[in-house]
């Protein structure tokens, strides 16, 4: 791929890149990361990232989610999807991401940030008022689940 303006190939892209979300439960708390990349960083989300070439959703995101957080995932079907799209101070495409949220059940672990996170946590129901949620997160956790 080549190398972008920036220096990371997901920078002024030359077409979207898919990017898959998983969506995990634990005793009535959701797991969310606190991203510490932009295009989002410091803004806390359902963790994931970039599907691989030949990699199913389902893969990347038990991958994706044990590299972010060490937590081990089983996960399902997709449940949410939206498109994120970032622009530089001259209009041009920093970053252009589709991303697919699949539900995704609890399989073991305990949260340590890793990757690109820098927090991971399980966030009740009451806390999650508090922290700055990615909006798309939010509208997700509410439609799907009553959550926020």
């Amino acid at each position: 791929m080549t190398s972008s303006p920036a220096g990371s190939p997901r920078e002024y892209p030359h077409q979207p890149a898919l990017a898959v979300g998983a969506v995990v439960f634990k005793d009535n708390k959701v797991l969310l990361v606190k991203r510490g990349n932009p295009p989002a960083q410091g803004v806390w989300a359902i963790p994931g990232g970039s599907v691989e070439l030949g990699e199913t959703l389902k893969t990347a995101a038990e991958r994706e989610v044990f590299e972010e957080t060490g937590i081990v995932i089983k996960a399902g079907e997709p449940i949410f999807s939206f498109e994120s799209i970032h622009r530089d101070d001259k209009d041009r495409v920093r970053f252009h991401y589709y991303i697919v949220d699949v539900a995704a059940s609890y399989i073991s672990g305990e949260p340590t940030a890793g990757d690109d996170a820098l927090e991971v946590g399980w966030i009740s129901k009451e806390d999650i008022g508090r922290l700055n949620v990615n909006p798309s997160t939010l509208t997700l956790l509410l439609q799907n689940f009553n959550f926020g």
